[in-house]
């Protein structure tokens, strides 16, 4: 496969970064040899493999660091926010529509209140609300799902939690469907099928080898997602963008999919010294092609718009000082600048 082109001046001031001097480490920075552990989520999505992406990124220069990046494998956007709060994570990878609830203390954090501690890292890739249908289950738009037998996402996972705002925007509960399931995204594909369910749905970094899986092993058909309703969705929350699958990314989808997105984001919290979030950040920036190159959904990725898409909590102090060196300037959005 050829790799796209990177422009020149890109590479070398990546290239000059990697070896650039870091300022003095605060008095609690983190000892050498400390394990940094990044929250994902199910092995069959694509957090998963985007956490090992980082962690292979700065297990690659751990003797210039002291540093050893683990994944763990978790049920997804909301338990991961619940894991960077409590310090069970250091870094974790959220949905933007799930950082945006986080901060405020909305939905699934009206009990634990804001999550003042959450901190920016890096802006990753786009994620789409996916429909995927079995084809003889007689789907064809997002109304059709009412009396069906329908996965709408383990408790606990952004795509759960997208869900339900879906379907608050429709005016729909749990009723509407001959049953709503809450199978984890390891299991959706196998249960379409075998005929348990009649669609699932998903925020998916696209191509996604859940989705891949379930179109190789029967027929699907991939829903469009929109009408007035997620118009709505779009119009209301900065967070949310259109967005389009591709025809052909998946067996028998050989035509594109309308639907609307959000961003996956990888978090840490403000309490983890500059000098690893620094670190962290360069790692995956000095080694970029290779990173990229790691799985097809960071293919396109583009340094400039992982810095400056606009973020609904605070960068940390450490990202955004390896950012200046890259001369970017991270935006900010609904908060205000993180606190020195």
């Amino acid at each position: 496969m050829k790799k796209p082109p990177c422009s020149t001046s890109m590479l070398i001031r990546l290239a000059m970064l990697s070896v650039g001097l870091i300022g003095a480490a605060p008095s609690w920075a983190w000892a050498s040899g400390t394990t940094i552990t990044i929250a994902t989520g199910g092995k069959t999505g694509v957090y998963y493999p985007a956490g090992v992406a980082i962690c292979n990124a700065v297990n690659k220069t751990r003797d210039k660091h002291g540093h050893t990046c683990k994944v763990l494998s978790t049920s997804g956007s909301v338990e991961n926010v619940g894991l960077l709060r409590s310090g069970k994570a250091d870094f974790a990878i959220v949905q933007s529509d799930i950082q945006y609830y986080a901060v405020k203390g909305y939905g699934p954090f009206r009990k634990s209140g804001p999550a003042q501690d959450l901190r920016t890292a890096l802006t990753l890739y786009p994620e789409t609300f996916t429909v995927v249908a079995r084809a003889d289950a007689g789907i064809r738009t997002t109304n059709d799902l009412k009396g069906k037998r329908v996965n709408i996402g383990n408790p606990g996972s952004g795509h759960r939690t997208t869900m339900e705002l879906v379907m608050r925007a429709k005016r729909w509960s749990k009723s509407d469907f001959a049953e709503a399931k809450e199978l984890p995204p390891s299991e959706h594909a196998r249960a379409l099928c075998d005929g348990k369910i009649d669609a699932f749905v998903f925020m998916a970094g696209h191509p996604n080898a859940s989705i891949k899986k379930a179109a190789n092993t029967c027929d699907v058909v991939l829903i469009s997602v929109n009408g007035k309703a997620i118009k709505y969705l779009v119009k209301k929350y900065d967070y949310m963008v259109p967005a389009i699958i591709k025809g052909g990314t998946y067996k028998g989808t050989g035509w594109s999919t309308a639907s609307f997105g959000v961003n996956a984001t990888l978090m840490t919290n403000k309490n983890v010294p500059n000098e690893t979030v620094f670190e962290v950040v360069k790692a995956v920036f000095q080694d970029f092609i290779d990173f990229r190159f790691s799985h097809p959904v960071l293919a396109n990725l583009e340094p400039k718009a992982m810095v400056q898409t606009r973020q609904t909590v605070p960068h940390h102090p450490g990202a955004e000082k390896y950012f200046k060196r890259m001369g970017y300037e991270p935006a900010i959005d609904h908060v205000q600048r993180a606190p020195r």
